[in-house]
């Protein structure tokens, strides 16, 4: 099959709902969209390489949602509606099973989302796969990582350690963990987000890591401090089983978790779901309090890409 072949067999869904705002979806040069009236739009972009990204035997319904998931986990960062995405898959070959499986993925989450495909490409070449995401916000409420102050809470909604536990696991052939799940496919609450707009003071999705994470916000909201909690931080059961100096690596640099961390400026409960796990100080560096009470600064870690 070429091409042309392959996004119609695959892609187009002639048969579900465009979607709210789609005038013309793909199929075209391009697609038509009616943006929501009066609202901001908030636009990503994510590549994922094969082999880099996520494990060349990653099985493709996995892929598609794995991709598409770090994507949505940017737009509720920003505490946005989802609305569109925009995809481009690069094959080293047409392997019809395969794609098959990758649009299940992608569309069995983009249907619990809300959001709708609306164009993209596909070639030839090492296996890679990018996803344009847009989603809407009122004006003047989008989440920002320049929001924090000295005083605020450090709040994380989900289980920090997940992404990183979960490759170990893979690698080490256990496919079948809590964590190796998570590897796979990233699960996070779809209305958190939503439930922080108005009420947080920053916010941030943790995919390079939490303290790097951390860091994008303390430097955005103008070179704040921070203190970590350890004692708090969530566990699922495998985390929990590991001592703390393989654990809190793990949960502060590792990676992939694509939680939601925020900070909350007063006395309220927390959203359910969420945790907290700190405090925003008036100055640097980000310093780490132990179970036993004593403190120490935190060494930088986290994903680089160069």
């Amino acid at each position: 099959m070429d091409e042309f072949a392959l996004i119609e067999r695959y892609f187009r869904r002639p048969d579900h709902p465009p979607g709210d705002g789609v005038v013309l979806g793909p199929g075209d040069d391009a697609a038509l969209l009616l943006p929501p009236a009066g609202d901001e739009l908030v636009m990503t972009l994510d590549t994922s390489l094969g082999g880099h990204h996520f494990p060349d035997d990653l099985p493709a319904a996995d892929v598609g949602h794995r991709c598409l998931a770090v994507n949505l986990s940017d737009l509720y960062a920003m505490g946005a509606r989802p609305l569109w995405f925009l995809l481009s898959v690069t094959l080293p070959q047409a392997d019809e099973a395969w794609l098959a499986g990758f649009a299940q993925g992608l569309f069995d989450l983009a249907d619990r989302a809300g959001i709708a495909l609306v164009g993209g490409d596909v070639t030839r070449g090492p296996l890679s796969v990018s996803i344009q995401a847009t989603g809407a916000v009122t004006p003047g409420r989008a989440l920002r990582r320049d929001g924090a102050r000295a005083g605020q809470r450090l709040a994380i909604g989900g289980v920090p350690g997940q992404g990183g536990l979960g490759l170990r696991h893979w690698q080490a052939g256990e496919r079948a963990t809590v964590s190796a799940r998570h590897l796979a496919r990233p699960a996070f609450p779809l209305d958190l987000g939503a439930a922080l707009v108005g009420r947080a003071g920053a916010a941030i999705d943790v995919s390079d890591g939490l303290l790097q994470d951390l860091g994008h916000i303390l430097k955005a909201s103008g070179g704040l401090g921070a203190e970590l909690d350890l004692a708090t931080l969530p566990v699922n059961e495998e985390l929990a089983a590991l001592d703390e100096a393989d654990r809190y690596p793990l949960q502060l640099t590792g990676g992939d978790d694509y939680c939601l961390l925020f900070t909350w400026p007063d006395a309220r409960p927390l959203p359910p779901g969420t945790s907290d796990i700190g405090m925003i100080t008036e100055k640097g560096p980000i310093l780490l309090r132990y179970p036993d009470g004593r403190t120490e600064p935190a060494r930088p870690g986290g994903w680089r890409h160069f």
